[in-house]
């Protein structure tokens, strides 16, 4: 039973990935947002109140479920809602999701987290995890706009950081990763595609 949750987890991580590239082309063929960048906000203009409700519980469910590519939704959230709702929205959302996992990992242990990684990568982040420096290690990360935060959510859900710590610090760290990926790719992305 628990390896068809780890198959049907993976059919999803690949379809979520397909949708996520259906959706990029959209966004740039369709609605051609790198020379339009408000075309998004104009689209959800009508609807804000829903797009907002919907966009952070998309928010919440891609940190959870992480199968979803998250700096995706990011860069998502500050085109159709702006840079200070998109922020806020982002920030909301990943912050109730990564609490949230991490009281699933602290629930469930290992066995949670192999639904979404395998046991060659579980291994390489569990050897960190009882290093002196874990702490140091998975602040920095939380800090990157580049790491993969939520393995390392699931990760730090193992040892015995509690959880007003954990707060703590994903409350500080992400405001800096979520502003520097989205405006790379926000900024970057019209310096790569003009």
């Amino acid at each position: 039973m628990y390896e068809l949750g780890r198959k049907v987890v993976k059919f999803f991580s690949i379809f979520s990935i397909l949708l996520t590239i259906a959706f990029l082309v959209y966004l740039v063929r369709g609605l051609d947002i790198l020379h339009n960048p408000n075309a998004l906000s104009h689209l959800l203009r009508n609807h804000l109140l829903v797009g907002t409700l919907v966009f952070l519980l998309l928010q919440i469910i891609q940190v959870v479920i992480p199968i979803i590519p998250g700096g995706m939704t990011t860069v998502v959230g500050f085109m159709a809602f702006g840079p200070f709702l998109g922020f806020i929205l982002n920030y909301v959302g990943i912050i109730i999701g990564s609490i949230i996992l991490f009281a699933l990992t602290k629930h469930f242990g290992k066995m949670f987290i192999l639904l979404f990684i395998d046991d060659k990568a579980y291994n390489h982040y569990e050897r960190k995890l009882f290093s002196p420096t874990y702490e140091r290690f998975f602040i920095l990360n939380m800090l990157s706009p580049i790491s993969p935060a939520d393995i390392l959510v699931m990760i730090t859900g193992l040892s015995k950081m509690s959880y007003r710590k954990f707060i703590l610090i994903i409350l500080l760290a992400k405001p800096i990763s979520i502003l520097a990926y989205s405006y790379f790719w926000i900024y970057g992305g019209k310096l790569f595609f003009k």
